[in-house]
């Protein structure tokens, strides 16, 4: 049974203020999720205020962004360590704005993946295709290669403590998602592949997540789909009722007997 995993993604939007704010209004709501496991990635300056906020809830905190040293001469970048040592237990890596705004590398990628497993943080590896993509129809080649390259050098056991995250890139920001359907048929061969470079019972086991303009209209469809263990939210996440319901319908989705 593959517990279903919601990760609210605020990307660059919040104060400290507004995030503590944020944080509590969740927190509130989700006094005691069941069924679901609850992650919330705000900016970097507002970890240690929502951190607080979290602390003994249980809802967990997660970074946007990573780099692979856990020290040195890399100006204006965030190490494991450092966001350890501010509670995070979940970071994303690869998310699509990143490839693209900051022209991040599959194997930059794969580095902050394994630096991530090596202190003990669950790194979120996201994949997707672009529109031009989907429409060449090389939707299932694009997923492959950035998975591929994302978990290279990684053992079956490493492999084990990721969770991934499919997140059409046309889908992000445009208030146009994948149908559950999509969304399930590119899930289902990420699984296969996983079964390739782990094993059987790994694969079975790692969480799929679906991200790209989910909201709390679509999310309990989206969740109902055997192969979909959660959601990564972006922008319906910045509204806690929003982002509560969000997190209550994976959750009861997810009651159905995923992974059985």
């Amino acid at each position: 049974m593959r517990t279903p995993l919601c990760v609210g993604n605020w990307k660059m939007q919040g104060t400290i203020a507004e995030g503590r704010a944020l944080a509590t209004a969740i927190r509130d709501g989700l006094k005691r999720p069941r069924g679901v496991d609850v992650v919330i990635c705000p900016p970097f300056t507002a970890l240690a205020a929502v951190n607080e906020v979290l602390s003994g809830s249980p809802l967990r905190l997660g970074a946007q962004n990573c780099h692979w040293e856990a020290a040195g001469a890399h100006t204006g970048e965030i190490s494991l360590p450092m966001l350890v040592e501010v509670g995070c237990r979940y970071v994303l890596a690869g998310h699509s704005e990143r490839r693209r705004e900051m022209c991040e590398t599959d194997d930059q990628i794969n580095r902050k993946v394994q630096a991530a497993l090596v202190h003990g943080v669950t790194p979120i590896l996201c994949v997707g295709e672009t529109a031009d993509e989907r429409r060449q129809g090389l939707t299932f080649t694009t997923i492959e290669g950035q998975l591929r390259a994302g978990l290279a050098g990684l053992t079956p056991d490493a492999i084990a403590r990721i969770v991934l995250a499919y997140e059409p890139v046309w889908a992000i920001g445009t208030g146009i998602n994948a149908t559950p359907a999509q969304a399930a048929e590119v899930h289902g061969y990420l699984r296969g592949l996983l079964s390739e470079l782990s094993s059987k019972d790994a694969a079975g086991a790692i969480r799929i997540l679906y991200g790209g303009s989910v909201k709390a209209e679509n999310a309990d469809a989206l969740a109902a789909e055997p192969e979909i263990d959660g959601v990564l939210v972006g922008g319906a996440s910045l509204n806690p009722g929003g982002f509560i319901a969000i997190a209550k319908k994976t959750a009861r989705a997810g009651a159905t007997g995923k992974g059985e």
